[in-house]
């Protein structure tokens, strides 16, 4: 996840699991899918697209005192439905 070539879904998916695992931290998602998505020169398919919206934004907290938004749960049914549309 540190080269400069834009990611297939396969690094968006070690993405998804680096965070679950504590390899990465949700602010790190978070930026490492904007630096993506802020590229417009880049095209993305409907399920990278998606993926990547999902972990722009995964940091976020509704307070400022509170847990995370979507919760490890949520990010795990998001991953698997990420597998799910890369098999369809």
């Amino acid at each position: 996840m540190d080269g400069d070539e834009q990611p297939g879904l396969d690094e968006i998916e070690r993405c998804f699991v680096a965070m679950l695992d504590g390899r990465m931290s949700r602010d790190e998602a978070d930026r490492w899918a904007w630096r993506w998505i802020a590229d417009e020169s880049l095209a993305w398919d409907d399920a990278a697209w998606w993926a990547l919206g999902l972990l722009h934004g995964i940091d976020l907290a509704p307070g400022p005192s509170e847990d995370f938004l979507h919760d490890d749960e949520q990010v795990r049914e998001w991953l698997e439905e990420l597998r799910r549309r890369r098999a369809g």
